[in-house]
Parts: C-alpha cells; sequence; structure tokens
C-alpha cells in the first residue's frame, strides 16, 4: 500500500468520548501500520459550541491514551478562507450556483414537501437562472449542481459497495447567506489538503459521505478510500448511553482504568485478530489492518473493560504503580514508600482498577491502632484464652526467627498451630486482621515480610494488649 495519511476529527464541543477515542485509535493504528502518517484536526467551524476547554480534553485524552498525532493539529475555522475561495471557483466552473431563496421560498418548499408526504428537498430554483435576475436584497448561499441522474456509489471497505440515486439527494449549500462554509464543504477541502487517503469513522457519516463524494467528483479530486464501522452497543444491545458506560475518556482515567486496557477494550470493538482478546499496543500495530473490521455492531462491556483492567494492572511496571499511589496519597514517609516497593506485587495481583490498588496500599501507608474495625466481631473480651496464648507464643517465636522470610515464617507459624491445639488458619486469619485491618488482603506470610520483623511484632503486642 502506498503512503497512507489517516486523520481524526472531533468537534470541540464537548468530551473525547469511547466511540471518538476508538475511531481515532483505527485511524492511529493503520497509519502507523503501514508507516504512515496520523493528523489531527479539530472541527471548530460551530464557534457558539466550540470551546478551548473541550479542545485540552481532546488533546489531553489522546496523549492519555497514547494515540499521537504527526505535525501541528489544524484547526478548520482558521481554513475558512480557503474553503469559500474553492466555493467560488466551483461557481465560475459551472459546478456550483448562487441561490437567491427567500426563506420564506424554502419554507413553502417544506410546507408542499410535507403536504405530499415527501421527505423535503431544495427544487433546484437557481441552478439554471441568470444571477442578474436576482432580487435586491437577498444575500445568496452557493449550492453544488449536483447530477440529477444515475447513482453514486461508495465503495466501502467496510460495507462493500453502496450506493444512492442521485434524485434523492438535493443540491447542498456549500456557502451560507453570511458567507461561512458548510461542514460538508470544509470536511472535502481539508482532507484534499491534508492529503488524506483513508477515511475511518462510524456509518452515522455514511449519508454525508455521499454528498461528499459529489463534491469531491465537482472539483475532480481523488477521493480517499472510505471505511464505515458500525456504532457501539451497550452490553444488552440497545444505543450505547451513559448506564452503558457512555462517558468520557477522562472519566475512565478517574475511575482508576490503565490507558493500555482501555486502547485493548476499544481495539476490541469491531476489530478481530482471531480468538486474540489480550493484544498490547505494539501487536495492534503489527497486525491491524482494514481487513478485519467488521460490519456488525460491537457492544461495550464494563465487566469485561474492569477484567481486561486487572490484567493490566498485574503487568505493569512496580514503579510506575507506585509512582500513581504516590501521587494520588501526598506525602508518605521513607519507611512506608519501601513497605509499598516490596508489597507492590502482591497488591497489584488483587486489585482490578488503580482505585482498589491504591485502597489495598493503605494496608502498607496506615498506621496501626485499635480497635480493630466493628466487622470482625472482636472485643476487648472476645478474644478465646488458647488463641491470645498463641498469639503470645507467635511473637515469642517470631522474636527468635533466625530468617524473616515467607518460607520460614509458614514453617514456624504451622509448627506453632499443632504445638497449641489452634487451627492454623485460626491464627493465620487473625494475624492477617491485625497487620492489614481488613479482610481483602495479601497473603499473611508475604505481609509479614513488607511489615517486617519489628512492626509485625509491635502490631501483634499493640492487639495482645488491647484485647487480652
Amino acid at each position: 500500500m502506498g503512503n497512507v495519511v489517516t486523520r481524526f476529527a472531533p468537534s470541540p464541543t464537548g468530551f473525547l468520548h469511547i466511540g471518538g477515542a476508538r475511531t481515532a485509535l483505527f485511524n492511529w493504528l493503520l497509519a502507523r501500520h503501514y508507516g504512515g502518517k496520523f493528523l489531527l484536526r479539530i472541527e471548530d467551524t460551530d464557534r457558539a459550541r466550540s470551546t478551548q476547554e473541550a479542545v485540552d480534553a481532546i488533546f489531553d485524552g489522546l496523549k492519555w491514551l497514547g494515540i499521537e498525532w504527526d505535525d501541528e493539529p489544524v484547526f478548520q475555522f482558521s481554513r475558512c478562507g480557503r474553503h469559500v475561495e474553492l466555493a467560488e471557483q466551483l461557481v465560475k466552473n459551472g459546478a456550483a450556483y448562487y441561490c437567491y431563496c427567500s426563506p420564506q421560498e424554502l419554507e413553502q418548499m417544506r410546507e408542499e414537501a410535507k403536504a405530499k408526504g415527501l421527505p423535503y428537498k431544495y427544487n433546484g430554483r437557481w441552478r439554471d437562472v441568470d444571477p442578474r435576475d436576482a432580487p435586491a436584497g437577498i444575500k445568496p448561499v452557493i449550492r453544488l449542481k449536483a447530477p440529477t441522474a444515475g447513482t453514486t456509489v461508495l465503495m466501502d471497505i467496510v460495507q462493500g459497495n453502496v450506493a444512492v440515486a442521485n434524485d434523492q439527494l438535493d443540491d447542498m449549500i456549500l456557502v451560507r447567506s453570511d458567507g461561512t462554509p458548510t461542514f460538508m464543504l470544509s470536511v472535502v477541502v481539508d482532507d484534499h489538503d491534508m492529503g488524506i487517503t483513508h477515511v475511518i469513522r462510524g456509518d452515522d457519516h455514511l449519508t454525508n459521505t455521499f454528498r461528499q463524494i459529489q463534491i469531491y467528483e465537482a472539483f475532480g479530486w481523488k477521493l480517499p478510500l472510505f471505511g464505515h464501522i458500525p456504532l457501539i452497543h451497550g452490553s444488552d444491545g440497545a444505543k450505547l448511553s451513559k448506564r452503558h458506560g457512555a462517558l468520557g475518556v477522562n472519566s475512565y482515567r478517574n475511575m482508576g482504568f490503565l490507558p493500555e486496557a482501555l486502547c485493548n477494550c476499544l481495539l476490541r470493538l469491531g476489530w478481530s485478530h482471531g480468538n486474540d482478546e489480550i493484544i498490547s499496543m505494539q501487536q495492534a500495530v503489527e497486525w491491524f489492518t482494514t481487513d478485519n473490521l467488521g460490519k456488525s455492531p460491537s457492544r461495550f462491556d464494563f465487566a469485561k473493560l474492569t477484567n481486561m483492567n486487572g490484567h493490566y494492572l498485574r503487568e505493569a511496571d512496580n514503579n510506575r504503580l507506585l509512582n500513581y499511589i504516590l501521587t494520588a496519597s501526598g506525602d508518605i514517609a521513607e519507611e512506608k514508600r519501601d513497605r509499598l516497593r516490596l508489597g507492590m506485587n502482591g497488591l497489584k495481583q488483587r486489585a482490578k482498577t488503580l482505585l482498589e490498588l491504591q485502597d489495598l496500599s493503605m494496608i502498607y501507608i496506615d498506621d496501626f491502632w485499635c480497635p480493630l474495625p466493628d466487622e470482625f466481631g472482636l472485643f476487648r473480651a472476645g478474644v478465646e484464652i488458647d488463641l491470645a496464648d498463641a498469639l503470645k507464643n507467635v511473637v515469642i517465636c517470631f522474636g527468635h526467627l533466625a530468617e524473616w522470610t515467607e518460607k520460614g515464617l509458614e514453617i514456624t507459624l504451622k509448627e506453632l498451630a499443632s504445638n497449641s491445639g489452634v487451627a492454623f488458619g485460626k491464627i493465620a486469619q487473625l494475624l492477617r486482621n491485625i497487620l492489614a485491618r481488613r479482610k481483602v488482603t495479601p497473603g499473611i506470610f508475604e505481609m509479614l515480610v513488607v511489615f517486617g520483623r519489628e512492626e509485625s511484632i509491635r502490631r501483634i503486642e499493640l492487639f495482645l494488649d488491647y484485647y487480652c
């Protein structure tokens, strides 16, 4: 394949939602797979709704996902002069014309179509009228002189060949009466000027594409290859909404998801590589082509994303996770940082999001105090005598243990349980509760090693002083 140039062209009127993120990802992967370019265009011609905050959110979301663009972003509004200039050139070439219909005349056309039960379509009244016959006081629009017979055919790289009868399309407006270009014109001119070779986008743009093809043909420009992918649905098959997870990319970051997990999930929404589910970005770049883009709507499953995130969390570099915890938790004493470094492997095995990891990390950050939470059902007089005696023996044995290792601790505790007549599981569970002050924790011997001999014994003795 020749030089591939793709683009992502969001409107800065809100956050970067997951549908847009998937579109950006597919276009980025296609460009990277073929060693081409991925360009970013901000379609900010709707000045009333476009905001700098939305632009920043788009930039930030793409960067967080690892979707870096080539060259400087193009801002569509800054190119309006170019768009209008080319529309006027079409008028000179006879491919477009000035339309002087008044708002009242256009409304009359709508009413007539409605009365006949037909969709509204401009009737081409000024298509072949000399502009010298124009009425006074009416600012014209520029309309495309679209073909009225035959069909416009789209050779879609996802949907296959799709055609629409030209008599179903009217002479669309290219430039409004206030002198501003329409979306249709701006998109075509920008894609041409940016050298776009491939456009992957949602199939809600399919109708627009037929109109844009007619503009390309009016200019005599080469068409890019279009691929229209089905929209994302919720896990129940209904149109994706907020209850399914149709949130901004930044919301997923705030919920503790890793960017590589979200990218992997989005990749599998409409693209496949055999039965592979876990696909790294490096593998995706290597494997991605349009051949495996699906025609059927894909379903976004929040639970599946969460499980996938757990996988990437387990595979993540410990220092990266530690930096996240330190940033989220603020100033932490060096001793506690050392515990986190030593205990991160065990913590990340039991978390599915960064928020869960941060919560679990409090095991090694929080100071110990009594009483334990009520959920443990322990009261000052509630610890059995034999269990209390076993804990006192644990302190003695731990104090004399030659090697403070998981294996050595396990052998020692099992021998002590056997000699004391107290079930090993009962002692281990209580020790787990004492050290971590919670029920979901890493393994007891792992925690003992992370806390170290001195801190482990200190916590057991504080517990004994309070409850026994």
